[in-house]
C-alpha cells in the first residue's frame, strides 16, 4: 500500500473572515459598512465581536 504525505483541504467552514479595524483574521467578522464608489468596486468593512463592542459598531444589516 502507498502512503501519501497530501493533507486534505480544510473544510469551507474552516474558512475565517478579515477584520478591518484590528487588521487580522477573526472568525466573528461580519459586515459593518459597504461604501459605493462611482467607478470600479466598491469597498466593504468587516468587523470582529471584540471590535465591534469596543467600538460601538453595528452589523450592516442591523443598521437603520
Amino acid at each position: 500500500m502507498q502512503k501519501t504525505t497530501h493533507t486534505p483541504a480544510a473544510p469551507a467552514e474552516a474558512w475565517t473572515g478579515w477584520c478591518d479595524w484590528h487588521e487580522g483574521p477573526s472568525g466573528t467578522a461580519v459586515l459593518i459598512s459597504v461604501i459605493e464608489q462611482c467607478s470600479g468596486p466598491g469597498i466593504t468593512r468587516y468587523a470582529c465581536a471584540p471590535c465591534r463592542e469596543q467600538r460601538r459598531l453595528v452589523p450592516y444589516t442591523q443598521q437603520p
